[in-house]
């Protein structure tokens, strides 16, 4: 059993608060640790600290910056099995699994020791006559990041090096289901040298989440999570006047052709469906099967799953681990239940999956459903589980047609061996994020990450060049030096 702090001032400092929300270890149902709730007073120290910190942060030079992030890469990457081993602890994904995910946010701080290059402006001499004209980029000052449980380490990494590197500082309000990762990542940044108050974590709920939007002195939020809380945070920190970053659900459509090659699609299917316990926004939910490939495609993936290890992450054999907590295995077994109800046809049932020794653990199986139509629940919500639905249309115009149709455009994907079909469908697809025979078109650091429709709200996606510009703000400067001859005053809009 342990209890957690805040990392304020480079330092654990207990919260002031007296409430707390417990963590547990997903595998077993047991309580490991206890989350401190923050208050306002917290976060008045966090905030405090932040400013302070961003008057010495932000005159260091590109370079210098960039020096840090680099020795915190280092770090990071000699971590790694350290931080997989907190990931999986508290949030129940193998530990494989969590190595991935970690990497991927140390691709993002790879990007960010880029910001010497990235910061540069753009510079146009005579813009006008003896005139010249350029931009610089500036930090936005002291900025935030609230974060999901499904990825405490990667998504966190998606956001605070990018804003860190352009100048600024950074809050990190994680999940208090588990939030030890993000603790451990501030440590670790401290070690390599980054200036007290710079980085900066508080734990808390919706409390917290509020106090946040509200505080004026802070710029901007960054979150990933739910649709509605993504809504939630965009329209009222917006009311704040901060900016906004806030990327929402998803139910991402993976269309299967019939000339497809169905041993990659199933591989595909297998790990993009069921890995992480599909609790990731990048998940497929929604196989749509093409024509007359429907049946052996049902039929292979529903072999591959059967024998899936579904085991505690610390299992170096499991190929996936338990959902977060016993609240959201509930909704989960619920939205199963309503599939059945709402007559699709249930091909494999992992509700009653149980594992010796580990009874009271977060488990449920590999689910299949056929014969799924667009005006089921189980198709138009996002579960956030390892539930997979599959449709059946007759063409391709069908399939791109049902994808458009969604109300989420986070990712797709279409397997196939036409290119006329896959360029028509990364054309014309209404998707943020469109693979081609990838299951799991996630874009890698120097690209950017985020959907479209209700999916994204705010005008910025996560890390890669719009990272950049969502934690910086331009100036432009109009420059000419005198001459010896006075034109006198002029009275129209200058045009040459």
């Amino acid at each position: 059993m342990y209890n957690l702090s805040n990392f304020i001032d480079g330092r654990l400092i207990a919260s002031t608060s007296k409430r707390e929300s417990p963590i547990y270890n997903p595998s077993t149902g047991s309580k490991i640790g206890n989350c401190p709730l923050s208050n306002n007073n917290d976060l008045n120290n966090v905030i405090e600290s932040s400013l302070d910190a961003f008057k010495r942060w932000s005159v260091y030079t590109p370079l210098k910056r960039s020096r840090v992030l680099s020795k915190y890469k280092d770090l990071v990457s000699s971590n790694l099995d350290l931080l997989a081993t907190l990931v999986s602890k508290e949030h129940g994904k193998t530990i494989e699994d969590a190595k991935g995910s970690i990497t991927r946010g140390i691709e993002v701080i790879e990007f960010a020791c880029g910001i010497p290059h990235l910061l540069k402006g753009e510079f146009s001499q005579n813009v006008g006559t003896s005139i010249d004209s350029w931009s610089i980029k500036y930090p936005l000052g002291v900025t935030a990041g609230i974060t999901p449980f499904n990825f405490p380490a990667m998504v966190p990494m998606w956001m605070f090096p990018l804003s860190i590197a352009c100048g600024n500082c950074f809050i990190l309000k994680p999940s208090e289901k588990n939030p030890s990762t993000a603790i451990k990542l501030a440590e670790l940044f401290s070690e390599a040298g980054l200036p007290d108050g710079v980085f900066n974590v508080i734990n808390g709920d919706k409390e917290i989440v509020d106090l946040i939007i509200q505080a004026p002195e802070i710029q901007s939020i960054s979150f990933v999570g739910s649709t509605n809380v993504a809504k939630y945070i965009y329209e009222n920190a917006a009311r704040n006047f901060k900016r906004v970053q806030a990327l929402g659900g998803a139910k991402n459509h993976l269309v299967v052709m019939p000339d497809a090659n169905l041993e990659q699609v199933v591989d595909g299917i297998i790990g993009a469906a069921f890995g992480s316990a599909g609790e990731r926004c990048m998940a497929v939910s929604v196989a749509v099967a093409v024509g007359n490939v429907a049946d052996e495609l049902v039929e292979r993936v529903n072999t591959k799953a059967q024998v899936l290890k579904v085991s505690p992450g610390t299992d170096k054999d499991s190929d996936m681990g338990p959902l977060i907590s016993r609240e959201h295995l509930e909704k989960v077994r619920n939205y199963i239940n309503l599939g059945v109800e709402e007559g699709a046809k249930l091909v494999l049932d992992g509700r009653d999956y149980r594992l010796q020794g580990y009874e009271e653990g977060y488990f449920i199986g590999p689910t299949i459903f056929d014969n799924v139509t667009k005006d089921m629940k189980i198709y138009q919500d996002e579960i956030f589980g390892p539930v997979l639905s599959v449709i059946r249309v007759d063409s391709y115009n069908d399939a791109i047609s049902l994808v458009n149709s969604h109300k989420y455009g986070n990712g797709t994907s279409i397997y196939t061996n036409n290119g006329d079909v896959a360029r028509d469908f990364t054309t014309n697809s209404n998707i943020g994020m469109v693979g081609v025979n990838v299951p799991i078109p996630v874009p890698m650091a120097f690209h950017s990450f985020g959907g479209w429709k209700q999916s994204l709200f705010g005008d910025h996606s996560m890390h890669g060049s719009q990272g950049i510009n969502f934690y910086t703000k331009q100036k432009t400067i109009t420059s000419r030096w005198p001459t010896s001859i006075n034109s006198g005053a002029e009275f129209i809009m200058p045009t040459n």
